[in-house]
């Protein structure tokens, strides 16, 4: 391991809310409340503790401020920062400069989304994009499939390789009980599905779900007060690449690669370090392009790297071991749950798919159309 700057923020506590099909009536602001109360009980802390609030989601104009005025709450420290799916690696980044600056005390990172319940139309706003609009692509799913198609065309990748990224998650999700997706998946069932977006089918792309999950961030000296075991932060990454595909430099090569890097040097640790990870999978193609970016395998060997189960229960590195978005629960934006399995990786509370031996995980995030990426390490006491 490398000389790392050891951060005092630690995880404490973590929940979901609402997953799958959300009760008539909810909000997504009830779900990032509901999540928000369980992760403090988690904790064994109240919202009387919380005084950092760290907020995304499409379906409020103002996050923190409607959730702080739901719970009462009076944050020194607060942060809307909405960059899609990615957003809570960077909440949590934030989150760790101002609880090591002494900002704040206990943070409360949160999200909530109905889009299930609701239409897609409803549950969020999109930009208008002038350059592409004219155009009506089917977005997000036709800016992957650009991707995916450029992936196959430059590297070999194929189609059954994307399937086994689909096949592993659905394994997974088989041996976790909160899981939507209940059925064995094969192949075979992914080449034969729906095409949705060229060369992307219907399994191909995540669930649309409702959801919510929140996670609470304090310092190491607070975290021997509560009543989980610590995770800690050993480090984060961000970076921003584009807004549109259309302005991507390279539909094969994400930020995901300098975000990785960040992090990888904050927490003096390789990708031969880590024993789980948590990677965006709003479609087949993510994992594949965040697996080489971040380092675990070169540049267009992600369709080999993931074949012959490689990444499913039983494999060479556990990816996705909740179900990830394909199988599990991909409420509008999943980065905050990604984050969740994997602190309960660390902590050994994952039951069936628990991985042996697990003190070092990564979650990364991603946003919009492979434009924003941050990342995410973490660790037990062990590692310290």
């Amino acid at each position: 391991m490398a000389e790392r700057h050891v951060s005092s923020a630690t995880v404490v506590g973590v929940a979901e809310s609402g997953l799958g099909i959300a009760p008539p009536g909810t909000t997504a602001i009830d779900l990032m409340a509901q999540a928000s109360v369980r992760a403090l009980d988690d904790a064994g802390l109240s919202l009387k503790d919380v005084d950092g609030l760290f907020v995304a989601t499409s379906q409020a104009r103002f996050g923190p401020m409607v959730l702080a005025e739901y719970l009462g709450l009076s944050p020194t420290v607060f942060d809307g920062t909405q960059v899609g799916g990615s957003s809570f690696m960077s909440h949590l980044a934030h989150a760790v400069l101002a609880i090591e600056a002494g900002q704040c005390q206990v943070a409360l990172i949160a999200y909530g989304s109905t889009q299930r319940s609701m239409s897609r139309a409803q549950a969020s706003v999109p930009d208008f994009n002038p350059y592409e609009a004219p155009f009506k692509p089917m977005l997000p799913v036709a800016a992957y499939a650009l991707a995916a198609g450029r992936h196959m065309h430059e590297f070999g990748t194929t189609r059954e390789h994307l399937a086994e990224v689909a096949v592993a998650a659905r394994q997974w999700a088989l041996l976790n009980p909160k899981a939507w997706e209940k059925e064995p998946l094969t192949v075979q069932d992914v080449l034969s599905s729906r095409m949705v977006s060229d060369p992307l089918s219907v399994r191909d792309c995540c669930l649309v779900l409702d959801g919510g999950g929140a996670m609470v961030i304090t310092s190491r000296a607070r975290a021997a007060a509560c009543r989980q075991k610590p995770v800690h932060v050993l480090g984060t990454g961000q970076a921003l690449g584009h807004a549109t595909i259309a302005n991507m430099p390279d539909l094969t090569t994400t930020v995901a690669r300098e975000a990785g890097q960040r992090a990888f040097a904050m927490a003096g640790l390789t990708p031969g370090d880590v024993d789980v990870l948590s990677l965006y999978d709003a479609f087949t193609i993510t994992p594949i392009l965040f697996l080489e970016d971040l380092g675990f395998c070169p540049k267009g060997e992600g369709g080999r790297f993931v074949s012959g189960g490689h990444i499913a229960p039983g494999g060479g590195l556990p990816v996705n071991t909740n179900g990830g978005g394909l199988s599990y629960c991909h409420p509008g934006m999943y980065g905050l749950l990604g984050m969740v399995e994997t602190v309960r990786q660390i902590r050994g509370e994952a039951g069936a798919r628990q991985v042996k031996d697990c003190h070092i995980g990564l979650a990364h995030g991603n946003g919009a159309v492979l434009s924003s990426q941050c990342t995410a390490i973490f660790g037990s006491d062990a590692v310290l």
